[in-house]
């Protein structure tokens, strides 16, 4: 921007739209002066390079007042975890379920899953029995994305909130 632009002649475009063509660096930035304005390169990798008088302090204010629209826009995903083991009591589990169901029924994204210890860790497939078990009592208040998978020493199952129960 400005002074620090290096090369000799730039492609010079005003803020209002007009086109001043390919001038010389010094050139436009006299003509920026005279404005009142930065010259600030655009298109530094062009052939010659593109450069546009504006109003900067202006344009890094537009820019950072999109940046906070889009992100008041923008949707925050919950997840919340559940945890279960292998050898976990059947009251145990409902306890577990009921609380994934307020999760769900609040719109949030749950995480199930089921941490292997020592030998447990040879049979994955018990974490999947539990969670295959656990997966019929949430059937009705979400939708499972994907299978369980083994994650380490985790076997995990995401559980999405259906879409009438995000209301």
């Amino acid at each position: 921007m400005n002074e620090d632009i290096t090369s000799k002649e730039v492609r010079c475009m005003g803020d209002d739209g007009t086109n001043y063509g390919i001038i010389s660096t010094t050139d436009a930035l006299s003509t920026a002066d005279e404005l009142g304005l930065d010259l600030v390169l655009i298109a530094p990798e062009a052939k010659p390079p593109v450069a546009k008088i504006m109003d900067y302090g202006k344009f890094k204010y537009q820019q950072e007042k999109k940046k906070k629209e889009a992100k008041k826009k923008q949707k925050v995903i919950v997840v919340k975890e559940v945890k279960f083991s292998v050898k976990i009591a059947e009251n145990d589990v409902n306890y577990k379920v009921k609380h994934a169901v307020e999760f769900l029924e609040k719109g949030y994204h749950v995480k199930c899953r089921v941490f292997l210890k020592g030998r447990e860790m040879a049979h994955p497939e018990a974490g999947v029995e539990v969670l295959e078990r656990v997966w019929p009592m949430l059937e009705e208040y979400g939708t499972r994305d994907g299978i369980p998978k083994q994650e380490g020493r985790f076997v995990n199952m995401m559980v999405l909130p259906k879409a009438e129960s995000k209301k």
